[in-house]
């Protein structure tokens, strides 16, 4: 079996249709729809590509795909082809509007990372540094401003040293190469709060309407029964109150609770 793949990139002449084989292992799993890594190229480098359809044979000679990643159904595929045509784009940039954000190849990619700074030890052994210093085997005054700094505070990082040692990065750079400097990635955690004041709030307090709400939810707590509730007010009628106040409740009599926003069934009323 033979798969009609359309690559994920924006290229204009990349908007066709390549043909590739379906391993024997995925003939059964492979659908108009899949989501598959296929070898593209002269350098076979895997490109994210989307089957769009499925013939027996191919004219060409052709490889393999490699791997199948996820599916779409049928009808997504047509009505990306339907826009493509209508709006006169590439039939792949249609075909990621139907894919779940996050899960593109590109987008992991660009996934937040780990922070991490430059920061400078001292490589050779103090005082091996110290009889290169008094043996004037180092000479130059900048370079020993530096080591005597790095000395009494490892770990700082290249902008501190230049800040602090009025030196140049070059300098820097010169005893890294000359192996009496070495610099080390450190991990920073982020933390958004780290700089912010939080204050302890009090107890929210409700409503009438507000209570007698939360009693029902709190009864069927109390007495272990799994109910489902709609909460259902106006806009403004501070709903999330009784939200946090039941959350609070669930915890403390250690069970789950699952709030689920129905924005489907929520409406409002405009005057016009």
């Amino acid at each position: 079996m033979v798969a009609e793949v359309i690559i994920n990139r924006t290229a204009k002449k990349l908007n066709r249709t390549f043909d590739y084989k379906i391993p024997k292992n995925l003939e059964d799993i492979i659908i108009v729809g899949s989501k598959v890594l296929v070898p593209f190229g002269k350098g076979g480098k895997l490109e994210e590509g989307f089957v769009v359809g499925i013939k027996e044979k191919s004219e060409y000679e052709i490889k393999e795909i490699s791997k199948l990643e996820d599916n779409l159904t049928e009808n997504q595929i047509c009505l990306a082809r339907w826009m493509a045509k209508r709006y006169f784009c590439n039939v792949s940039d249609c075909i990621k509007l139907m894919l779940t954000p996050g899960t593109r190849n590109k987008d992991k990619e660009k996934r937040i990372r780990d922070k991490k700074i430059n920061c400078v030890f001292l490589k050779k052994d103090i005082e091996e540094i110290e009889f290169e210093i008094e043996t004037k085997k180092i000479k130059s005054e900048k370079q020993k401003k530096i080591l005597n700094f790095i000395k009494d505070n490892e770990g700082a990082t290249i902008p501190e040293i230049e800040m602090f040692t009025d030196c140049s990065r070059a300098i820097v750079n010169t005893l890294i190469k000359n192996g009496y400097l070495e610099i080390v990635d450190k991990k920073i955690d982020r933390d958004p709060l780290a700089y912010k004041q939080m204050s302890k709030t009090s107890n929210l307090e409700l409503t009438e309407e507000q209570e007698q709400a939360y009693k029902k939810v709190e009864q069927a707590i109390i007495s272990k029964e799994n109910k489902s509730f709609l909460l259902y007010g106006i806009t403004g009628s501070r709903k999330n109150r009784d939200i946090y106040t039941i959350n609070s409740k669930s915890i403390k009599y250690r069970k789950n609770s699952y709030i689920i926003s129905p924005w489907n069934l929520t409406y409002s009323t405009n005057d016009r």
